[in-house]
């Protein structure tokens, strides 16, 4: 059975299936026939309610959203009565219903309960229970077929299905005094309830907003058709009762009333509940749970709605709020409610909704957008400069790829790959961040950047040196680490002799003297650009100030030139002992515990004693100060001078968990506001100089944040850049700082921004530089077949490209196989042929090479092209299907017209009965092939089938046969007539025959 006529079919995102239809598939394909009984099926609606069948369901080729309808307060089940299985089959079975009702207009609990359940056990269902919490009102029904209405009073006799529709302009007005029909007759009245109390219900559970989109669409044109409507409907009174209906199973079924020529039509069943009404019959504000028929023979509301718009215009990439927005694949994140694809440099055709704006547009209406990977190279005008391209991209790739590395060959199939992986010498890291920064700086002499691209630059080189800081190793004394190179051991020996030899215990300290350092560069243009705004009265103020930045020389003159001499004593001896941190620790004590009034010295002097004490939390209690300078100050000033490095690090992530400290937010968010509005909370993101300082202080221990610090978010406010934290991911694994085989994302990640670039190569080698995984091994292999296909034009037409990618060791047959897609593509069917031919796939180049490229050589004389290609193709016929019928044809045709032209009459053997033969089977050939390939011939082939047919039999007529049977003769004329040739030509054979035949019984008379 074909797969449409075994899965069921679900169009609408808000609409679900239990199981879902993804399970359905998969169980259906590891058990067949799973679909024909599916236990507890359920179908529903998101806010609305749901069906729930019980026992097996047979849901084969069901169209979900055609059979099933929810609405507001509503649900509708097979409409169309000729589509409606027998009880028991498909939908038409016993269920448990499930409505939401809206809480925010709901009466007190008790009366409704009561109503709901008189409304559903007049039709047969059975109540089950409503919840007032959470609006959910559930009931049994046996099936989903008519059933007949109880026959009381005259005006409940239900109206025939056939209506004859009246215009909407034929519709009367509702008559002027309709508040002042009775009631009695009403719908509340025949079920025994108090009309007046349903009104009442009725308007406290529906707005008026309502009851004007009730006048504006369907049912508002319904209500005049019969009393009973006009009595619930009028304008004061059916404000009431016609949202009681829309609660009710019973909504519509027991008020349509129609007439005969004057006479009551007797009553017909209806359906308790039905399925799939087209929307667009039902107006917007059907409620309740819709019966068959209706809303046949009323006039319904059309409203035009554009669809399926495709902009002729569009600005790419799309930047801004749009721009950020784009970064979550639609087409999982919306599931099966629309159709979306990608193309080629990040643009994204589809039919939804923003990712974080669900429902603001149509799912009919086509958007095309541009996921902005490329805002990296782009300038404050918004402009793509190539010389940010090269910068971003080109030359940090030209710098990994000069770095030593290892090689792991995998095999794919028939092929092999060669998967790279840098390795480097933590003693040569310096120059690797060096040459990086020089990059960087390159960059920040480009003019028109925009400020915030100038912040993430400087960002990023405090990263490389804190990397270099961190990381690298010095040589002490005579120790030197092999590396198995002979240039990088010269280069490290170098090193060692320009440099001054350093005890192997002092390390540490010079890790630690080299990371203060760093702080203190870090923060330098802070402490700078918040100090000129100061005057010169607040001196003590600008002294706090450059003690965060560690400015401790400038200072102490500040202090001396303000006649502060004391102060400048005191500031002149910072990072010594802990001998005059305890002294100055010990004489605030003494003042706080004599009793000083601390109203008569300065605030800000207090604060500087403080801090020069150690006391960093109590000089800071009332100042904001960011995380880098907190840092340095607990370093500086609270620990000893000989504590180490990765001792610091772990006390400020202590007193992070505890909140006793800034959060370390990324440089975007801590020196912003930049370009973008962002939204975030603290705990959602680090700055990547912290993972980097974690990293390092985990020492052997397995680091849990790789995922989190090699975000972009870490280093940018852009999803969607990743061209350096690719870098230095690549760099620290290189020099053993970590291992990991997980962070495909980040690889990914960065192959789709150097794709958007239209950098094909260097995707490639992005993709070999992933590590190998056993649970999927030919990750590699589809990935750069992939990038091959789609990007073919790309790398087809830049030849360093293509070069390149040589180089990588790519197996040419890929690179053929997405050539051969691209010409064939674009309609270019004999470049497309040569490279399938290159490929290997034969049997695709046959097909191309019978349907599109031999006839029209063979038409044009180009005998020996052909001869070439089916020469190519005959050392593969094994793989190829019906070669005998295909381009075997052509090698035989040329060989039996040879034998034909250069055979001559022997004694021994007779020339005319074999070229008969060969000729008779050759034609036959071309007949079948004909049969085989059918449509996919076009007349040209056709063509040049009836030429070769015409060349043998010329060359059959043409033969020696003197002296033959006239049996041969006439065998000859029966062969070419049923060759494969014009009907002209067959004419002149038979005319020929005729003629022959003529003389032959002239010779036998004679």
């Amino acid at each position: 059975m074909a797969a449409d006529a075994v899965l069921p079919v679900l169009r609408y995102s808000d609409y679900f299936t239990r199981p879902s239809i993804d399970e359905l598939v998969e169980r259906e394909a590891a058990d067949p026939g799973y679909c024909s009984r599916v236990p507890d099926f359920v179908i529903g609606r998101v806010g609305y309610g749901q069906l729930s069948f019980h026992g097996n369901t047979d849901v084969r080729g069901m169209d979900l959203n055609e059979i099933v309808k929810f609405g507001r307060h509503c649900v509708e089940v097979y409409k169309d009565e000729a589509c409606k299985p027998a009880v028991g089959q498909g939908l038409n079975k016993a269920a448990e219903v499930t409505l939401m009702l809206n809480l925010g207009i709901l009466p007190e609990p008790g009366t409704l309960v009561e109503v709901l359940s008189c409304q559903t056990r007049k039709q047969g269902a059975r109540f089950i229970s409503f919840n007032h919490l959470s609006g959910r009102w559930k009931f049994e029904v046996d099936h989903f077929s008519r059933f007949g209405l109880v026959d009381e009073e005259e005006e409940d006799v239900v109206m025939d299905e056939v209506v004859v529709r009246q215009p909407i302009a034929e519709v009367r007005d509702p008559p002027a005094n309709g508040h002042e029909l009775e009631l009695s007759r009403s719908l509340p009245a025949h079920l025994g309830l108090d009309p007046a109390k349903m009104q009442e219900m009725r308007m406290v559970m529906f707005s008026n907003g309502e009851d004007e989109d009730m006048e504006d669409g369907f049912p508002s044109d319904q209500r005049y058709f019969s009393s009973e409507r006009m009595n619930v409907d009028s304008p004061n009174s059916s404000a009431k009762g016609s949202r009681l209906r829309s609660l009710s199973p019973l909504h519509g079924s027991s008020q349509k009333v129609s007439r005969r020529s004057g006479i009551l039509a007797r009553k017909e069943p209806q359906a308790l509940l039905e399925y799939g009404v087209n929307s667009s019959e039902l107006g917007p504000s059907s409620h309740g749970i819709l019966m068959s028929g209706q809303n046949r023979g009323f006039p319904v509301r059309m409203t035009k709605v554009d669809g399926f718009k495709l902009p002729a215009d569009q600005t790419t990439p799309v930047t801004g709020k749009i721009y950020t927005n784009c970064v979550v694949d639609a087409a999982l994140f919306m599931g099966r409610s629309f159709r979306v694809g990608w193309g080629p440099n990040g643009i994204l055709v589809h039919s939804g909704s923003l990712v974080n704006r669900p429902g603001t547009g149509l799912s009919s209406v086509i958007h095309i957008e541009k996921v902005g990977g490329d805002k990296v190279v782009r300038d404050e005008k918004n402009k793509v400069k190539e010389e940010l391209t090269d910068l971003c991209f080109s030359d940090p790739m030209d710098l990994h790829r000069r770095l030593d590395r290892e090689y792991l060959e995998t095999e794919s199939g028939l092929f092999k790959l060669k998967l790279q992986k840098v390795v480097a010498s933590r003693f040569l890291l310096p120059d690797i961040c060096r040459s990086y920064i020089d990059i960087i700086e390159r960059q920040l002499e480009v003019s028109d950047l925009s400020m915030s691209s100038r912040v993430l630059l400087m960002h990023q080189v405090t990263v490389w040196e804190l990397i270099r800081v961190l990381f690298s190793e010095r040589a002490a004394g005579n120790q030197l680490e092999p590396t198995g190179d002979e240039d990088q051991e010269e280069m490290i020996l170098d090193k060692k002799e320009g440099s001054v030899a350093i005890d192997l215990d002092a390390l540490p300290l010079v890790r630690r003297a080299d990371f203060s350092n760093w702080l203190q560069d870090s923060v330098c243009h802070r402490v700078q650009g918040e100090a000129g705004s100061l005057n010169d009265a607040r001196y003590l103020e600008h002294i706090i100030l450059l003690l965060t930045g560690r400015q401790l020389d400038t200072a102490t003159e500040v202090a001396a030139s303000r006649g502060d001499v004391r102060l400048a004593i005191l500031l002149s001896q910072v990072g010594g002992s802990m001998l005059n941190r305890s002294d100055l620790a010990h004489q605030l004590d003494l003042w706080k515990t004599n009793g000083l009034d601390f109203d008569y010295i300065e605030e800000d002097r207090v604060k500087i004693y403080e801090l020069l004490s150690g006391n960093v939390q109590g000089a800071l209690v009332d100042s904001s100060i960011d995380w880098k300078r907190y840092l340095g100050l607990i370093m500086w000033y609270q620990l000893s001078p000989d504590t180490s490095l990765d001792i610091i690090i772990r006390s400020y992530h202590q007193l992070l968990g505890e909140g006793k400290v800034p959060y370390p937010v990324p440089v975007y968010i801590d020196e912003g506001p930049l370009d973008e509005s962002l939204q975030w909370s603290p705990g959602d993101r680090l700055d990547m100089s912290f993972y980097l300082m974690l990293l390092h202080a985990n020492q052997d221990e397995k680091f849990g944040l790789l995922k989190t610090m090699f975000s972009a978010f870490s280093s940018s406010y852009d999803p969607l850049d990743y061209h350096m934290i690719w870098h230095q991911r690549s760099i620290l694994e290189a020099i053993g700082a970590f291992s990991s085989n997980d962070l495909h994302l980040l690889d990914l990640s960065l192959v789709y921004q150097l794709l958007c670039l239209g950098k094909c190569h260097w995707a490639i080698y992005v993709i070999l530089h992933m590590p190998h995984l056993d649970d999927a091994p030919y990750i590699h292999e589809k990935l750069v077949r992939e990038i091959l296909s789609q990007y073919c034009e790309s790398w087809s037409k830049d030849e360093t490209q293509r070069v390149y990618i040589k180089e990588l060791g790519i197996p040419a047959e890929w690179m053929h196989e997405a050539l051969a897609l691209y010409h064939e593509y674009y309609g270019d069917r004999q470049s497309a042929l040569e490279n399938y031919i290159q490929c290997g796939n034969w049997k695709k180049a046959h097909t191309i090479f019978m349907t599109s490229i031999a006839h029209s050589l063979f038409l044009s004389s180009n005998h020996q092209e052909i001869w070439d290609i089916t020469s190519s193709l005959e050392n593969h016929k094994s793989e190829i299907a019906d070669w005998e019928l295909g381009a075997g044809i052509y090698i035989d045709f040329f060989i039996l017209r040879n034998s034909m032209q250069d055979e001559s009459t022997t004694d021994d053997l007779d020339p005319l009965e074999k070229k008969n033969e060969s000729c008779k089977n050759f034609f036959g050939r071309l007949n079948d092939s004909l049969l085989i390939w059918g449509s996919k011939l076009p007349v040209e082939a056709r063509a040049c089938f009836s030429k070769m047919s015409e060349e043998l039999s010329e060359l059959l007529m043409n033969s020696p046969g003197e002296g033959l049977a006239p049996d041969l003769y006439m065998g000859c004329f029966q062969t070419m007539l049923n060759a494969p040739v014009a009907d002209d030509h067959r004419t002149s054979y038979l005319q020929e025959a005729v003629s022959v035949f003529t003389d032959i019984l002239c010779s036998t008379d004679a």
